[in-house]
């Protein structure tokens, strides 16, 4: 058992995983350098650690010692004791949800392995809104996307907003990067899959009518939300296809849009 450890000051060094949140910029260097990311409140963490990630440590109030108390018991990180104020000065915000867990990084896999085995995969390109992309994660797990594949300058699926938002999905649903843009998307080719650009586009095919469901191996890519797709990615594409709009509405948020999407590569849509 790993017995709390009570620490009161903003500034001891044992607390480092955690200082400086809500400074992305910050963070978004510093994570991954470190191999470290934040999983924040009970759910989150336990998604983490089920999905078989290492805890480096974890920092709650004395309030959820009770509801951590399974994960205290069987701990082999430090656990730091911290009133909700010190949290609060050591992190940059109210720790609403109560505990955080510093998490050890895993290597990505190389996009090729997860091909092997997949046949549905959402592709990201340029999503840099962190809360973007831990809903496409949330979606994706969901609707039965078996991997993901991100371009370079994609957020970090591991940014603490992006866990939260997606409620620990993104333990849940492999992903890796693609170094060359859009040139590795040729693997995509090379496994059997179609590439299918999500696009408003009124050139693209309705999405209901290509019947991707039905597809032996279905890649969907989606672009930043405003900017979409470029023409690169597009240019990479076996097909553009767009979602039917209604009342005059031209397109969706890129998470919703994406929800849709996946439901129709998946399901497809459904019998009259």
């Amino acid at each position: 058992m790993a017995a709390p450890q009570t620490v009161d000051d903003p500034d001891d060094p044992r607390l480092r995983d955690y200082t400086d949140l809500t400074d992305v910029e910050l963070r978004r260097r510093r994570e991954p350098a470190e191999g470290l990311f934040i999983a924040e409140g009970e759910k989150v963490v336990r998604r983490a650690l089920d999905a078989g990630y290492t805890m480096r440590s974890m920092l709650l109030s004395e309030k959820w010692f009770a509801a951590m108390g399974d994960i205290i018991e069987s701990a082999t990180a430090p656990v730091y004791a911290v009133t909700p104020e010190l949290a609060e000065r050591v992190t940059g915000y109210h720790v609403h949800r109560g505990a955080l867990a510093a998490m050890q990084r895993r290597p990505l896999p190389a996009a090729e392995d997860l091909l092997r085995t997949a046949r549905r995969v959402a592709v990201m390109e340029s999503v840099n809104d962190h809360t973007n992309v831990g809903a496409i994660f949330r979606s994706a797990a969901a609707l039965g996307m078996d991997a993901v594949l991100l371009s370079p300058d994609c957020a970090d699926p591991l940014y603490r907003r992006s866990v939260k938002v997606s409620m620990g999905a993104v333990f849940s649903v492999p992903y890796a990067r693609v170094p060359v843009w859009p040139g590795g998307l040729d693997a995509l080719g090379r496994a059997g899959f179609e590439l299918l650009a999500l696009t408003p586009d009124a050139r693209a095919v309705p999405l209901d009518t290509v019947a991707a469901h039905r597809k032996p191996r279905v890649a969907l890519m989606v672009g930043a939300e405003g900017t979409g797709l470029s023409r690169r990615a597009l240019s990479a594409a076996d097909a553009l296809v767009r979602i039917p709009m209604a009342h005059g509405v031209d397109s969706l948020n890129v998470g919703a849009a994406a929800a849709v999407a996946f439901y129709a590569v998946t399901a497809g849509r459904p019998e009259s």
